[in-house]
């Protein structure tokens, strides 16, 4: 059974990054990816990687101010409602939601991270023609790692 409280990214993957919160989308990712590196258990997965940035940027909350409101037990709706309330600048229900859909959406951008796409992509799906943006990406690695056929 996957425990949410204290996950074990060695066993299993955090939620996937389309899943939201507030209106947030990659938020329980983030949150699951806390829990575990807290734990110890965070595998290849990576705290604070560039997309946690690009949360941490939006709401203008750190890394390690996250991780402590993480460590002192909040669940996922306590924490939703103290990135509400320590986001600076506070954040309107409509930028939440333009911002993740950006985020959603987002693609790999350079010359170089579309050749290491291109790279991952045909390693783990050398079939696939829809994967396009970091959510695809994310979802079809986390898929593939843990055991599923691309």
């Amino acid at each position: 059974m996957i425990s949410y409280k204290a996950p074990d990214l060695t066993q299993h993957p955090p939620r996937s990054v389309r899943i939201r919160l507030g209106g947030y989308v990659h938020l329980p990712r983030l949150l699951d990816k806390g829990r575990a590196y807290l734990a110890g258990k965070t595998g290849e997965y990576q705290w604070n990687c560039t997309l946690d940035e690009r949360f941490f940027l939006f709401t203008g909350l750190a890394a390690a101010a996250i991780l402590a409101a993480i460590k002192s037990g909040k669940n996922d709706t306590d924490m939703l409602a103290w990135v509400n309330q320590n986001a600076k600048p506070s954040r309107q229900q409509w930028e939440i939601e333009a911002w993740s859909r950006w985020l959603e959406n987002l693609a790999p951008g350079d010359a170089a991270r579309h050749a290491k796409w291109s790279a991952d992509i045909a390693r783990s799906a050398p079939q696939r023609e829809d994967i396009r943006t970091a959510c695809d990406r994310l979802d079809l690695d986390d898929y593939v790692s843990f055991g599923g056929a691309a």
